[in-house]
């Protein structure tokens, strides 16, 4: 752990899989369209899996545009998924669809999750959706995000390898062990 904070805390604003009252919260500041995040995104699922009702997840937006062109369109189209109630099920399916990333292609994974089309498409160009993922980013920067996928855990972050399944669970299970207070 570093002395980075989560700024500010999770909140109701955020999205988040799992119980409020989890010993553990891990927040993920991340690009969909950046390698390393669909990298680390099969590794959070496990962690998900294996932690059970110890975890809570939090996916922040921290779209890295200028390196990755179609991340903040990607960040949006979940955020609009989310109106419609199927947010995880959209960040899933951009994370295993990182190489098809384009306006047809998003428009086709919210046809697949059932999401009203035309509802999405606004929803798509709305500004409060737009301001969300600038909220997510800017708290990311506030909080000493600099790249991607950066993590906290607790409110703390975690400078640890996220690449090593059994590291990263390893260091969730001792802070579900030691009954952590989740400050985040």
């Amino acid at each position: 752990m570093s002395d980075a904070t989560l700024t500010p805390p999770v909140s109701e604003r955020d999205h988040a899989a799992g119980a409020d009252d989890a010993p553990v919260t891990l927040v993920e500041y991340g690009d969909y369209e950046c390698p390393y995040c669909g990298m680390a995104h099969p590794i959070v699922q496990k962690a998900q899996q294996q932690l059970g009702s110890d975890l809570r997840f939090v996916f922040r937006n921290f779209p890295l545009a200028e390196a990755h062109p179609h991340a903040r369109a990607a960040a949006q189209a979940a955020e609009a998924a989310g109106a419609q109630g199927k947010f995880w099920e959209m960040h899933d399916a951009l994370f295993e669809h990182q190489d098809a990333l384009e306006a047809e292609d998003i428009l086709s994974y919210a046809e697949s999750l059932g999401l009203d089309r035309a509802k999405f498409a606004r929803d798509l160009e709305a500004p409060a959706y737009a301001k969300k993922v600038r909220d997510d980013f800017r708290s990311g920067v506030k909080s000493g995000v600099n790249g991607t996928p950066t993590f906290f855990m607790n409110g703390a972050r975690y400078d640890g390898s996220w690449a090593n399944v059994e590291a990263l669970i390893g260091t969730l299970r001792a802070m579900t062990r030691q009954g952590v207070e989740t400050s985040a």
